[in-house]
Order: C-alpha cells, then structure tokens, then sequence
C-alpha cells in the first residue's frame, strides 16, 4: 500500500472516528434510565424499555467500531497495516476502504 492510500484511509479513519464519538454521545443520552416517576403509560413505558435495549446494543457496537478504528490508525504508519494478521496475505484495498478496522483477507474472514 503506498503513501497516498495510507493518507487517503487516515483521513477516512478520523472521519469516522469522528462521526462515531458523535453517535456514542447521542446513544449515551437515549439510553439513560427513564425515572420510574415519570408519567407515561404502562405500554409506553415498555416501549420505551424495548428502545432502550435496541439503542444500548447499537452502542456497544458503536463503542467496538470506535475502538477498532482507533486501533488501526494507530497502526496504519506500521509496515504490517493492510497485511492480513491469519494468512499474512495483503488485504485488498477496496475491503480497507470499506471497512478499515478490519484484521483480516475476505478468505481468512470467511472462515
């Protein structure tokens, strides 16, 4: 992978490292307990418990995605970034693109 991919995928990275702390932020805010004082009703209130659940689990998501793309762009100046961590095999750079947290080939993934 030559210089100008490597810049061209650090800007992506911090880009969406970007929009994801700004998902995370929000999430955190959905997903704050609703106070049993509050005046909704029984089926709003299981609503709003099923919501909760959905949006804490696109959190944890989110938190995991974060923290992958914070790994590989703390690798991406490393000789091994793009080298997929199974087979030793170069990543192809359109699955980088697509996906720049990945460790691994499409074949190795697949497995």
């Amino acid at each position: 992978m030559n210089t100008t991919d490597k810049i061209k995928i650090k800007r992506q990275i911090t880009d969406e490292i970007s929009t994801i702390k700004f998902e995370i932020a929000e999430l955190e805010t959905i997903t704050r307990p609703i106070a049993p004082e509050n005046a909704i009703g029984r089926v709003s209130r299981m609503d709003a418990i099923n919501n909760k659940s959905i949006n804490e689990t696109a959190l944890a998501q989110a938190r995991e995605r974060l923290y992958k793309l914070e790994i590989a762009l703390s690798k991406i100046d490393g000789s091994d970034f793009g080298m997929c961590t199974m087979c030793l095999q170069p990543i192809a750079p359109a699955r980088i693109v697509a996906m720049p947290e990945c460790l691994t080939c499409i074949r190795c993934a697949a497995r």
